[in-house]
C-alpha cells in the first residue's frame, strides 16, 4: 500500500503588482531591498493624518463653542421669558386706561356744555323794545321819571350783581402800537418756548398754545393786582379745567404767582425772570 500523502494548500501565486514583486523586480534595480521604500510614503501619511487630526481638532473647538453659545442664548431666552411673566409695569397703559381716558374726555366736555349753558342762562336777556318804548303823551314829566327810575334800578342791579359776583367790571382793551405789537408777540413766544412740550405745539385740534396765550395776555393786561381763575374763563374754547391748567404750568415756571393770603385764590403776574 502506498502510503497516506499529507494535505498541503498550494502556495498563492504572487500577483504582479504586489509589493514583493515591485521591490525585486528586475525592472527597478535600485528599488531598496526589502521594505524599505516605504518609509518616505509612511512619511506622508503621517503628515496628512496630522493635518487631519488638526482639522479635526478645529471641527471639535467649533463645536465646543456653538455649543457654549446655544447654552448662553438660550439662558437668556428663559430669562427674559421668566422676566416678562413675573415683572409687572404698572406705568404701560392697560385697556382700564384707555376706558378711564375716554370717560374723562365725556366728562369735560360736558363740563364745558354745562358752562356753557351756565354762561348763556347768567347772561342778561335782551331789552325788550316794545317794554323800553315810552309812549309819547302829554304829561312829559311822567315820562321823564318813569325813565329816570328804569335806569336807577338798572344800575343799581348791576351794582348788586357785581358786589355778589365780586368780579370787577372788565376794561377795555388798550390799543397797542406796531412796536408794542411786535414787543408782545417776542415776549408771548419766548414764555411759551419755556413752557412744557404740551404748550408749545399747534395742533389745533387740542389748542393748548392758543389757550395758554390767551392767558398769558389776559395776565399782561391786567398786571399789578390779583387775578381770579373766574375772570379768565372764556367758555367755550377757554373753559375752567384748561385755565387751571394753563395757570398751573405758569405757576410751575415762576411766571405768574399764586396768593391765598385772603382766603381767595389770586394769580399775580410776574413776568419770566
Amino acid at each position: 500500500m502506498l502510503g497516506h500523502t499529507p494535505h498541503r494548500t498550494p502556495l498563492k501565486r504572487v500577483s504582479q503588482g504586489s509589493l514583493f514583486a515591485l521591490s525585486r523586480s528586475g525592472n527597478n534595480p535600485d528599488a531598496p531591498h526589502g521594505l524599505g521604500f516605504i518609509e518616505p510614503v509612511m512619511a506622508e501619511l503621517i503628515d496628512e493624518v496630522e493635518t487631519l487630526q488638526a482639522n479635526v481638532e478645529g471641527l471639535r473647538n467649533l463645536s465646543n463653542s456653538l455649543k457654549t453659545f446655544n447654552e448662553s442664548f438660550a439662558s437668556w431666552l428663559y430669562v427674559m421669558d421668566m422676566n416678562a411673566l413675573t415683572v409687572d409695569w404698572p406705568q404701560a397703559p392697560t385697556d382700564a386706561s384707555f376706558r378711564l381716558a375716554k370717560r374723562r374726555r365725556e366728562e369735560i366736555a360736558r363740563l364745558a356744555e354745562e358752562a356753557v349753558l351756565k354762561a348763556a342762562s347768567a347772561a342778561p336777556p335782551p331789552p325788550d323794545s316794545e317794554a323800553d318804548k315810552t309812549t309819547f303823551t302829554e304829561n312829559q314829566e311822567s315820562e321823564t321819571t318813569y325813565t329816570t327810575n328804569a335806569t336807577t334800578r338798572n344800575a343799581s342791579t348791576s351794582i348788586a350783581k357785581s358786589a355778589s359776583t365780586g368780579i370787577p367790571k372788565k376794561k377795555a382793551k388798550p390799543k397797542l402800537t406796531a412796536k408794542e405789537k411786535k414787543e408782545r408777540l417776542l415776549s408771548l413766544e419766548k414764555i411759551v418756548m419755556s413752557l412744557p412740550l404740551e404748550f408749545r405745539g399747534s395742533d389745533p385740534a387740542r389748542g393748548l398754545r392758543r389757550n395758554m396765550e390767551s392767558v398769558i395776555e389776559f395776565m399782561m393786561d391786567n398786571d399789578g393786582r390779583g387775578i381770579k381763575l373766574i375772570e379768565i374763563i372764556r367758555p367755550p374754547d377757554l373753559n375752567q379745567a384748561r385755565v387751571n391748567k394753563c395757570l398751573i404750568a405758569l405757576v410751575n415756571r415762576k411766571i405768574v404767582q399764586k396768593e391765598n393770603s385772603t382766603g381767595t385764590v389770586l394769580y399775580h403776574w410776574t413776568g419770566l425772570s
